[in-house]
C-alpha cells in the first residue's frame, strides 16, 4: 500500500478524472471517490442538473452506493475524496455514515462546511469525528471549476452589457 500522501494524490486524481466527465452532461465538475481498504467502492460526479434533484451531490451518491455495496450504512474505515470542500448537507451525511477520513481539493468560500464557512467535522458536540485534509490537488480542482464557469460568466456579462 502506498504511503498516505501518495495514496491521497492517487485517489484525488481519480476524483478529478471523474469530475472532468461532468461538463459533457451539463453538470458542474465536482466528483467524489469513496475508498475502503485501499479499493474504490464508488465514484461519481454531481448529477443535480441531470436528475433535477437538489441532493444529487457526488458525496451523497457515492455514500449511497458504498452503503448498498457493503450492506451497511456505517462506512467506518472509509476515506472520501472530493474535488470541492463539502457543503453542510454533505458534511452531515459524512458524519452520519461514520466515514473515517475526508480528503478534498478546493476550498469553497461560499458553501464549504469543512473549514470555510462552517466546520461541521470539528463540531465536538457531534457523536462522530472525521479526520479532514483539505487542499489536496487544490489548483487542479479549482481549474476544473473555473474552466467550467468562465464561459458561463462571460456569456452572462455579454447579455447584461449596457453598451450592447
Amino acid at each position: 500500500m502506498p504511503q498516505s500522501h501518495d495514496r491521497d494524490l492517487h485517489f484525488m486524481q481519480t476524483a478529478l478524472q471523474q469530475a472532468a466527465l461532468a461538463p459533457a452532461v451539463g453538470e458542474v465538475p465536482i466528483a467524489a471517490v469513496l475508498v475502503h481498504e485501499g479499493q474504490i467502492l464508488a465514484s461519481a460526479h454531481n448529477n443535480r442538473e441531470t436528475t433535477q434533484d437538489p441532493t444529487g451531490h457526488a458525496e451523497l451518491i457515492v455514500i449511497r452506493q458504498a452503503a448498498q455495496l457493503l450492506h451497511s450504512w456505517r462506512l467506518t474505515d472509509a476515506t472520501l475524496y472530493v474535488t470541492l470542500e463539502p457543503c453542510a448537507m454533505c458534511a452531515g451525511a459524512i458524519i452520519q455514515s461514520r466515514i473515517a477520513r475526508l480528503v478534498f481539493g478546493a476550498w469553497d468560500p461560499k458553501a464549504g462546511a469543512c473549514g470555510s464557512i462552517f466546520d461541521i467535522p470539528a463540531e465536538r458536540r457531534l457523536n462522530h469525528r472525521v479526520e479532514v485534509a483539505g487542499g489536496v490537488l487544490e489548483r487542479e480542482s479549482q481549474a476544473l471549476l473555473q474552466n467550467f464557469f468562465r464561459p458561463k460568466r462571460q456569456g452572462t456579462a455579454l447579455k447584461h452589457d449596457p453598451r450592447a
